[in-house]
């Protein structure tokens, strides 16, 4: 399989270079040549299938030309060590929970698959150590922090806005030493993203140390994250739910719908999506006007979705020619207030029973308003409520428990560089390592 450029000026890759380079050479993002699309026999039955078999037959379809069977079919094991049920809310309204994870995050899957097939290239092709450079607001920190930790060959710098993510989202990757440095940077998450593009960009720095990214930019970063999509599908076809579907993604850097929508071209039968943006809705005001118009960044209680300018934006428009009408066929937007975000977390609890996340609560709301007569709603449910703990609470009137593996973390010693958002600073710190 080739990779090009959604800038269509760099060269093709094959998938180790995507993967080792993250970001095209013309600063485009890499995209597949094509996609496989999956056998009919295949739907038929995957109800049957457990997630991690599942994975495995999606994964052969993206990464079955490049990576050798056996080792695929273990990077998938290792990576799946957990399951994303999903779980009634409401009447027609379901979660996909995806905070089963070792940092109770979505990104868990894509951040510990690309661990594994970095290091397999690593290994396969005798290369010297990689530096992972990703920014974060909040959860794809600590799911690549974790999944990296350890992992011989790869070094992890974090880059985050400080002050602008949670105290427990902080501790998941900023107590972990080893392998991973936390770069505590002063600006906003859109400041770390661009600082990541610029050390690709820089031709100095390339050539001092091999960079690569773990942000949903990467490949081998948000693909995996269709085996999400295809689990769902096949656990509401067990329950006799899968027709008229209608999946509903809290959205920030629009990585994970972009793997749903690459899901179904693939032939998954999904109806539509909705991509729930908090006050960061620049996708919702691309779909109703036409026009992109990135924005600074807001800071909301939705911090992981605060996002001015997604970068797989990009991809979501090649993917549809740039058509927007085609676009609006197939996904829809919403977009909502930090005090929607509150009513709704209270409201669900109260009627159901269930504590949303703030993210979550985004997804639940989009399908409350926006089902029709017949359809059937999942939500992704990114993130465990208690990695939001004082904002769910206040919201719910209720107390959320702490789950072990979270507290275990915020016991730990915080270890950060404060940097400012400048490039120079920046790339001074990495030509020093």
């Amino acid at each position: 399989m080739k990779y090009y450029s959604t800038n269509a000026k760099a060269p093709l890759a094959t998938l180790h270079e995507a993967v080792v380079k993250g970001l095209a050479s013309d600063s485009g993002l890499y995209m597949p040549e094509y996609l496989y699309k999956l056998s009919a026999d295949f739907f038929d039955s995957i109800q049957n299938l457990p997630f991690n078999e599942i994975a495995k037959i999606v994964a052969t379809a993206f990464f079955g030309e490049d990576v050798e069977q056996k080792a695929l079919d273990e990077i998938v094991d290792d990576t799946l060590q957990f399951d994303c049920p999903v779980v009634e809310v409401s009447d027609n309204i379901y979660s996909l929970e995806l905070f089963h994870g070792p940092t109770l995050a979505f990104k868990d899957v894509g951040g510990r698959f690309m661990a594994r097939l970095l290091q397999y290239f690593i290994r396969k092709e005798g290369k010297e150590e990689v530096n992972v450079l990703v920014a974060t607001s909040g959860d794809t920190g600590s799911a690549v922090a974790n999944g990296f930790l350890g992992v011989d060959g790869i070094h992890v710098y974090v880059l985050y806005p400080k002050g602008k993510v949670s105290k427990i989202q902080e501790s998941q990757f900023t107590t972990l030493g080893k392998n991973i440095t936390a770069i505590e940077v002063n600006g906003v998450f859109d400041d770390c993203q661009a600082l990541v593009k610029k050390a690709f960009m820089d031709e100095e720095l390339n050539r001092h140390m091999k960079l690569t990214s773990a942000n949903s930019i990467n490949v081998a970063r948000f693909l995996p994250q269709s085996f999400y999509y295809f689990n769902a599908y096949a656990r509401m076809k067990a329950a006799g739910k899968a027709d008229n579907l209608v999946v509903c993604v809290p959205s920030g850097n629009f990585g994970n719908i972009t793997a749903g929508l690459f899901g179904r071209e693939m032939g998954l039968p999904i109806k539509r999506f909705i991509a729930a943006n908090n006050a960061n809705d620049v996708f919702f005001k691309y779909l109703q006007t036409g026009k992109y118009t990135p924005m600074a960044s807001i800071q909301t209680i939705a911090n992981a979705m605060d996002v001015g300018n997604p970068s797989n934006f990009a991809r979501v428009y090649d993917m549809f020619d740039g058509d927007l009408q085609k676009i609006r066929s197939v996904v829809s937007g919403a977009t909502y207030s930090d005090e929607q975000i509150r009513e709704t977390m209270k409201s669900c609890f109260d009627s159901n029973g269930y504590i949303l996340d703030p993210h979550g609560a985004c997804g639940y709301r989009a399908l409350e308003e926006g089902l029709t007569d017949g359809e059937t709603g999942v939500f992704l449910e990114t993130a465990h409520p208690a990695k939001f703990k004082e904002t769910v609470e206040s919201a719910i009137g209720a107390e959320v428990e702490i789950p072990e593996r979270l507290a275990a973390f915020m016991r730990g010693e915080k270890k950060s560089v404060e940097m400012s958002a400048d490039f120079d600073s920046f790339k001074n710190f990495l030509m020093t390592r």
